[in-house]
């Protein structure tokens, strides 16, 4: 089930970092971007890990984050990210994490991030320690691994949506071999350039469920609302070869 923000955890592991917003991660109006602020939270992420002294702070794969921004950083404004265990699965756990500048929370994210056996790149069972190093926060909260958004789209066959090509560049790939978590929301920042309107509050869902490797031909496969059932909604597909869908972002209102 798609989450909701959830209160600041009352006890157990909080991990803090700061952020300051600089030029590359802003839009030419100077509002921090979706791709910056999910480079932001990967690597929080991994900051946090790693301080942990968790066993294998680097195999993980994220398969959907959701981000709710009331208001964008801008250049320079100086951010605290604040990140904790939201839920735990067998082979995979959620990630909360709060964006504050000063004392106002500006963004929230969830991030539903699986175990993986780095060799193999299948699913590994959470270690031992897992629970009593990072889980404490979570509460005994469980969540699903299950991915919804794309599941409730017509076949891209079906679609009646619009079609471009999307250029993969190297510098989108990464060391496990495909392309970055951060790169999928660069499709968004497009799209987000080419429809003015409001941009706060804004809710968007990314979904992974698949890859894209180097040489991939890639298209990004836009449907509107009028395809989603008139839910103001809109849903970016990340296609390779035309048909299979490696990542789906979905952009709720105020966005359109």
């Amino acid at each position: 089930m798609i989450a909701d923000p959830v209160p600041y955890p009352a006890s157990g592991r909080v991990y803090r970092s700061s952020r300051r917003v600089r030029l590359g991660d802003v839009t030419t109006s100077g509002r921090l971007r979706l791709d910056a602020l999910a480079r932001y939270l990967q690597d929080v992420a991994t900051d946090d890990a790693i301080d942990g002294r968790y066993d294998d702070p680097h195999g993980w794969v994220v398969r959907r984050t959701q981000v709710w921004v009331r208001e964008f950083p801008r250049y320079l404004d100086e951010l605290t990210l604040h990140t904790w265990c939201g839920g735990v699965g067998s082979h995979h756990a959620e990630r909360r994490t709060q964006v504050r500048r000063g004392d106002e929370p500006v963004a929230e994210a969830a991030a539903l991030w699986v175990h993986v056996d780095l060799a193999s790149m299948r699913p590994a069972r959470l270690a031992d320690d897992f629970a009593t190093r990072f889980a404490t926060a979570a509460a005994g909260r469980t969540v699903s691994g299950r991915l919804e958004v794309g599941r409730a789209l017509p076949r891209p066959a079906d679609s009646h949506g619009t079609r471009v090509p999307w250029s993969v560049r190297a510098t989108d790939m990464d060391a496990v071999g495909h392309m970055n978590n951060a790169a999928y929301w660069e499709p968004v920042e497009d799209w987000l350039a080419r429809h003015p309107g409001p941009r706060a509050p804004m809710h968007v869902t990314l979904e992974h469920h698949g890859e894209v490797r180097p040489g991939n031909a890639v298209e990004i496969l836009a449907d509107d609302a009028a395809a989603l059932a008139g839910s103001g909604a809109v849903a970016l597909r990340h296609l390779v070869d035309g048909t299979s869908v490696a990542a789906v972002a979905l952009l709720r209102p105020p966005v359109a």
